[in-house]
């Protein structure tokens, strides 16, 4: 039987935050995968790792898959992300065409198309809890922490998303990611 259980930890996260020699929680969020019937449970540890949010990894799905994030508890943020294309059609990963960070809480649902890049962030002091409808084939590899339909290569080579969210004067604030070529300005929502 399958293990529908994973953690992420901070070892794992440092591929993707801001400043990567801040000490942070030994588990940065933890995940249940479900699938769509079930759905797919993540809970984030809250606090900051130097100035910077706990957060998901982030990634872009493969292939045509939306899905929909249904806050359950705490308070954050969630990230979306499109990239520019070539004349092919090919996706430039340090390249946005736009981005948007929307706050969000208990009850709020929050669509996520596909193509997007996404990534949530707790910005409260207790949990954050959010269900999903994503259909994770569980007969995968290893379908918790590194599904196949989803693709985490552009968030790692670029050491996360275009902006970071950070804590400032006690308030969530964006930093640009100076590894993007081309970013939008931004706000949080």
């Amino acid at each position: 039987m399958k293990k529908n259980y994973a953690e992420r930890t901070h070892l794992e996260m440092m591929d993707v935050i801001m400043d990567p020699k801040s000490a942070g929680p030994e588990i940065h969020y933890y995940m249940i995968r479900g699938g769509a019937k079930k759905t797919n449970i993540t809970v984030w540890e809250s606090g900051v790792v130097g100035s910077e949010y706990i957060k998901t990894y982030g990634h872009y799905h493969v292939g045509k898959l939306d899905e929909t994030y249904t806050v359950l508890q705490g308070q954050g943020i969630i990230v979306l992300q499109t990239r520019k294309t070539d004349k092919s059609g090919r996706p430039i990963d340090d390249e946005i065409e736009s981005f948007r960070a929307v706050r969000v809480k208990a009850g709020d649902k929050i669509f996520i198309p596909s193509g997007a890049g996404h990534l949530g962030i707790n910005t409260g002091d207790t949990w954050f809890v959010t269900s999903d409808d994503s259909p994770v084939d569980m007969s995968e590899r290893d379908p918790v922490s590194l599904p196949g339909h989803a693709d985490y290569t552009p968030f790692k080579k670029l050491r996360g998303a275009a902006y970071y969210v950070v804590e400032k004067d006690g308030k969530p604030a964006l930093i640009k990611n100076p590894l993007y070529k081309i970013v939008p300005k931004a706000e949080i929502e």
